[in-house]
């Protein structure tokens, strides 16, 4: 074991000298690409199949049988790839944060042929779940199968599977610096040049592979004819309030939904459930099946009329909740930015008459309507403005994105709605003996980096007043490009940057020490 230390700290000295990580980076985005597209490829190939088999048992009893044998082949396999891999299920998001908090550890191999098999058959299968959250999996798999086959150390393990997640979502969606943000805000929690500049690499190369092979336009490509007027504005602030509400009760209603499923004695009934729901919905509302992401583009160019986004919104939102809560392979991007995009509309043309705009701006609220969604939800409100803005290639909405995501995402803290990702690891968490890590895997040593930021706790005092867990050690202290060898007694100051040593088992307990002691201001 002090070997490892020895070897972990000797290794972090150099990191900065050199540029093999750098390298590891781009080769981590570009496999992470190449998987993604390929995900991609399958799951419209496989929405492509579903419309035509649809077409044919709308034709003839021949076509039907054929159509529900489809349908429950792909009921069993997403069942069958659940039950053999659990941590393929859901999103996939929250078992990466766990992974990297050192409370879960994941088979690589076996969560990526996993979790492409069932997101396939989920999603190709009619079920109202995301390609996002698939493949920030995936690609945070890849990361940690290369540094497996790379002998790397645990910490670099953990920077690649970082790099590997911002891949991901740069792959499916076109949106490097959008993967770059999320890697930041959500799987870190706090900047760290080293995260940016891996992450970087590897988005920027995921983002070329995938540009390649799907062309340069944009995921929605929605264009806006003008900018909102500032007259309008409190038309954006009123729109953050009503998405900031809206997503606390989608969140709510996740959870009361997964509690349901979860007095199902047996995971296969789980599975089964919203698969026969798409037999309901076949025959009496097929736009809703799937991801939704043709609804984006018909909802900005109004094909709809004010009831039927109505009942679009209703219907659209209780299927992508009970596909999500049964638990098959399957993210809630995709089809909670097509829930805000239909909020966006119905507010649009709900509010449109009394405050007397132009038709054209509906465009706008539709852009605006998903990254306030996304911002209530999720709590990124920076990556929910970057990631709009590359998905849509509208560059003309940067400012009220900005209030609409931070507004949407003040609302939701007011109302105390827990961010939809920490919500779902930790009901995750609570099943141990499902998820947890075994002894051996908690006892490897990583490295942990963490600003000290002005007006912590921590500005001005010594280090020995951090008291830290039991083995965990301050082993760096960063101050205006030079180094300090700390002891108990060292002082710390606003700007200063630590480098942790601890176990692995211990890195969430820290991680929400340091937010307490260093990374929050007091007040």
């Amino acid at each position: 074991m002090k070997n490892k230390t020895r070897v972990t700290l000797e290794r972090f000295k150099n990191l900065k000298n050199q540029y093999r990580l750098v390298a590891e980076g781009i080769g981590v985005g570009v496999l992470t690409g190449l998987l993604v597209s390929l995900f991609r490829l399958a799951l419209e190939k496989a929405e492509l199949l579903r419309s035509s088999v649809l077409l044919r048992a709308s034709e003839d009893m021949a076509g039907t049988v054929m159509a529900l044998a489809m349908l429950f082949a792909a009921c069993f396999a997403s069942w069958y790839c659940l039950r053999k891999v659990p941590l393929c299920g859901g999103s996939g998001i929250p078992q990466v944060k766990g992974e990297l908090l050192g409370e879960m550890e994941q088979n690589w191999w076996q969560i990526i042929a996993a979790k492409f098999i069932g997101g396939v058959c989920a999603i190709g299968g009619g079920l109202s779940l995301g390609r996002e959250g698939p493949s920030i999996q995936l690609g945070a798999m890849v990361g940690k199968g290369f540094s497996r086959l790379s002998g790397n150390l645990k910490t670099e393990e953990k920077l690649l599977m970082t790099c590997g997640a911002g891949a991901g979502l740069s792959g499916a969606f076109c949106a490097p610096l959008a993967g770059v943000v999320f890697a930041l805000e959500e799987l870190h929690k706090n900047f760290s040049t080293e995260v940016l500049v891996l992450t970087m690499t590897a988005s920027v190369a995921s983002d070329f592979v995938s540009s390649y092979i799907f062309g340069l336009t944009p995921v929605f490509g929605l264009y806006a004819d003008g900018k909102l007027p500032l007259s309008r504005y409190w038309m954006v602030l009123l729109l953050g309030v009503i998405l900031g509400a809206f997503g606390v009760f989608y969140n709510w209603m996740t959870a009361r939904v997964q509690d349901l499923y979860g007095k199902l004695p047996r995971r296969s009934m789980r599975v089964l459930v919203p698969f026969l729901l798409v037999i309901v919905l076949a025959v009496f509302y097929p736009e809703v099946l799937g991801s939704g992401h043709h609804l984006v583009g018909e909802i900005a160019a109004e094909n709809f009329a004010l009831k039927a986004l109505l009942l679009l919104l209703a219907v659209k939102f209780f299927f992508s909740i009970i596909s999500f809560g049964c638990g098959v392979p399957g993210g809630i991007f995709l089809p909670l930015l097509v829930l805000g995009a239909i909020t966006g509309g119905l507010f649009a043309m709900a509010a449109g008459s009394l405050a007397g705009y132009e038709e054209l701006y509906l465009v706008n609220f539709v852009i605006l309507g998903m990254a306030g969604y996304f911002s209530s939800i999720v709590r990124s409100p920076i990556t929910g403005v970057i990631l709009i803005t590359e998905m849509s290639g509208n560059f003309k909405n940067f400012l009220p994105l900005a209030i609409v995501a931070l507004t949407a995402y003040l609302t939701a803290d007011l109302l105390g709605g827990q961010p939809i990702y920490d919500q779902l690891l930790h009901r995750m968490l609570a099943k141990k003996s499902d998820y947890g890590t075994d002894e051996e895997t908690r006892s490897h040593k990583v490295l942990l980096e963490s600003d000290v930021y002005i007006g912590s706790r921590m500005d001005g005092e010594k280090i020995e007043k951090m008291l830290l867990p039991p083995g965990c050690l301050v082993v760096s202290v960063q101050r205006e490009q030079k180094e300090i060898v700390p002891s108990g007694s060292t002082v710390l100051a606003g700007g200063d940057k630590l480098v942790l040593l601890c176990s692995q088992g211990d890195v969430q307990v820290v991680e929400e020490k340091l937010n307490n002691i260093c990374r929050r201001i007091k007040m």
